[in-house]
């Protein structure tokens, strides 16, 4: 959990992390996360400070009209009143939202998207989610699932996705896919083999493929190539419908700079006809982009 007070203008006074512990189940997750944000309260107050609301980013699906956590696999939440629970505790207006389209919010208003009214971020790792920012302002859609590009069918009849479909982008270009497919390829067992086939002791990552990529190691450079031309064809698929003067690129995939950025820019330009190219950039405020989304969107509700 990425915890933080925020002042209006978007400055951050004060950060705190505490280990979210999924394994007890949905029920102590969000007694955790109500502690939490009522130790921030009581922080503030300590330093003289006001504070003057509440927001609280998650995973999965989020209705933010309603302010509840629909569902989420990896915290196990199913049709949680989260906004209600918490403006119940800390007595403070409280808002709800989805960790990736609150961090496209933040990289729209204060990271790599700012000065442009039209953002679409995608966030590359364990999945792939995005969020389409218009002048500062991210749509959750009509069932709270808006964003979801990691799931556009790029190869059909490809890897089998977790969603149950064939030749979703994310089956072949999240950091875990690539790591995935790079140990399939090379036929590594659990504990993942270097580019001379020897065993490294753990499983190759998508920052390993990257690297023996840039090396010239041919499985590595196959498996790398097939998910940048993946990630051109989702991101021209999102280009074609949203039209973006701007795209933010973030989550642990990002971190691979010019390796990614590179051929994945040359390859999505490639792709469009009619369209305008877009900026395509790499995300400026990290892992805090969430954290920060969370207060803005608060900070908009008051």
């Amino acid at each position: 959990m990425k915890c933080a007070l925020v002042r209006p203008d978007g400055t951050t006074v004060h950060t705190e992390r505490h280990p979210t512990d999924a394994g007890r189940g949905p029920d102590a997750v969000v007694e955790t996360i109500l502690d939490v944000a009522e130790g921030l309260a009581g922080k503030a107050r300590a330093d003289g400070r006001d504070p003057v609301a509440l927001g609280i980013a998650v995973p999965g699906v989020v209705d933010e009209a309603t302010g509840v956590a629909v569902w989420s696999a990896n915290v196990g939440f199913r049709d949680v009143p989260l906004r209600d629970l918490a403006a119940q505790r800390l007595g403070l207006p409280t808002v709800l939202g989805h960790d990736v389209r609150v961090g496209g919010l933040a990289e729209a208003r204060l990271g790599a998207g700012r000065g442009t009214g039209h953002v679409l971020f995608v966030a590359i790792g364990t999945g792939i989610a995005a969020a389409h920012v218009v002048d500062g302002a991210a749509a959750g859609g009509a069932h709270g699932a808006a964003g979801e590009i990691g799931h556009v069918l790029v190869r059909p009849g490809g890897p089998r996705c977790g969603c149950g479909r064939d030749g979703c982008l994310e089956a072949v270009a999240s950091a875990s896919a690539i790591a995935r497919r790079y140990a399939e390829a090379t036929g590594a067992g659990p504990t993942g083999t270097a580019g001379d086939g020897g065993p490294t002791g753990t499983p190759a990552s998508a920052a390993d493929v990257a690297d023996r990529a840039a090396a010239g190691e041919p499985a590595a450079a196959r498996v790398w190539a097939e998910a940048v031309e993946a990630l051109a064809d989702g991101l021209a698929t999102g280009q074609a419908l949203y039209d973006v003067e701007t795209v933010v690129v973030g989550g642990g995939l990002a971190q691979a700079g010019p390796r990614l950025f590179d051929p994945l820019r040359a390859a999505l330009h490639e792709r469009m006809t009619f369209h305008r190219r877009p900026r395509l950039v790499a995300a400026a405020l990290g892992d805090e982009a969430g954290c920060l989304g969370a207060a803005l969107l608060a900070l908009d509700a008051r």
